[in-house]
């Protein structure tokens, strides 16, 4: 049944596709005193729907067993849960919020994924909905990129971070600096490698393809030609954290590294972004300024995951990659024509549905 629901998500998307077209789900709203049209919530949220109800009954994917056996282990009386409540622990946020859920709502493990599930996917519907031209391609490309997998399914500790940081996109575009650190240090409660935000943020702001950004496809670059110099320095970096034993231990786990087509896939908002960059500077808009440069920070941890570690490296670029769902649709609609837009969408399409199928079918087996 569960292999099944990866292929019925799909024609669930495409549906709700279908129906938007011909079914008004949508509204004009009122976003830095101008008019737009955004979907409506009660359609936002049914096309999500299936991803929160999978995600709680994801069966035994990726680390779901240890996510399940930490939570068997939790208490279900509030007396033990002030044990979890420890702010010198690792990660304490998450296993706190996880106490909670048992001591408070259930100690099945299908409700406790679930609600995890829900609390990440309802912030990915906020900000889509509010910030995307076309709600239901950014939740395509969610899919389709198979980061609900590698996500809600598998890292959902990290994930957690990444949504509540995901969270403040807004404050991102309105530079409010203090109420953006202070949600990334919130975060990194939940995981520690949060704190890379910090950076990432710093490196965003402002226009598209600024000179930090500049640099540090640059700096990318360089950590690949060097890459065994780069991982001695990420290991001296690491040398006091709770990642000391990163580097080792991707070393010994013969990682070699991202797919190049996962690479590749990711990327693909800072290609057109770099095909569009006229569009993009003329245009000048804030979030979209935001967007492409979160894209091309993706890129660029990609890359150098590709030449170092997937399973370290490889999980960095989380906390920008999800600002490409936004991107990519505004990228085809603003960049091509109405004679040529169509088309374009339909390759893009075709090009996810591949990885998808690459990724779920060839590469983890799942259907």
């Amino acid at each position: 049944m569960l292999r099944s629901n990866f292929v019925l998500i799909l024609f669930w998307i495409g549906a709700m596709d279908l129906i938007q077209r011909f079914v008004k789900t949508d509204h004009m709203e009122w976003q830095g005193g101008r008019p737009v049209i955004r979907s409506n919530w009660l359609f936002a949220l049914l096309t999500f729907l299936p991803v929160i109800w999978i995600a709680g009954h994801r069966g035994n994917i990726g680390d779901t067993s240890n996510y399940a056996y930490t939570f068997s282990q939790m208490p279900e009386t509030f007396s033990g849960f002030l044990k979890y409540l420890d702010p010198s622990g690792k990660d304490w946020a998450f296993f706190a919020l996880s106490a909670f859920i048992k001591a408070a709502v259930s100690s099945s493990q299908v409700v406790y994924f679930t609600i995890i599930a829900a609390l990440q996917g309802l912030i990915l519907v906020t900000v889509y909905r509010k910030y995307s031209i076309s709600y239901v391609t950014s939740v395509f490309l969610f899919i389709a990129s198979t980061d609900y997998i590698s996500w809600m399914f598998n890292g959902t500790r990290q994930f957690m971070a990444v949504t509540i940081i995901f969270a403040g996109t807004g404050w991102m575009i309105e530079r409010k600096h203090i109420q953006v650190i202070l949600l990334i240090l919130l975060a990194s409660q939940f995981h520690a490698s949060a704190l890379l935000m910090l950076p990432i943020y710093l490196i965003a702001q402002g226009r598209a393809w600024n000179g930090r950004t500049i640099l540090f496809i640059g700096l990318a670059f360089l950590a690949v030609i060097y890459a065994d110099r780069f991982t001695d320095i990420m290991e001296y970096l690491l040398a006091e954290t709770q990642y000391v034993n990163v580097v080792s231990d991707f070393r010994g786990f013969n990682d070699n590294g991202t797919s190049p087509i996962r690479a590749l896939v990711y990327s693909m908002p800072a290609v057109f972004a770099f095909m569009g960059r006229k569009a993009i500077e003329r245009t000048n808009n804030p979030l979209i300024n935001l967007c492409t440069n979160m894209s091309l920070i993706t890129a660029g941890l990609y890359l150098i995951s590709v030449f170092t570690s997937g399973i370290f490296v490889g999980r960095l670029p989380i906390y920008a990659s999800l600002y490409g769902y936004i991107l990519l649709p505004w990228e085809i609609n603003y960049m091509y024509k109405d004679s040529s837009r169509f088309m374009v969408y339909g390759l893009m399409i075709l090009f996810y549905l591949a990885f998808y199928y690459y990724q779920m079918h060839l590469a983890w087996g799942l259907f």
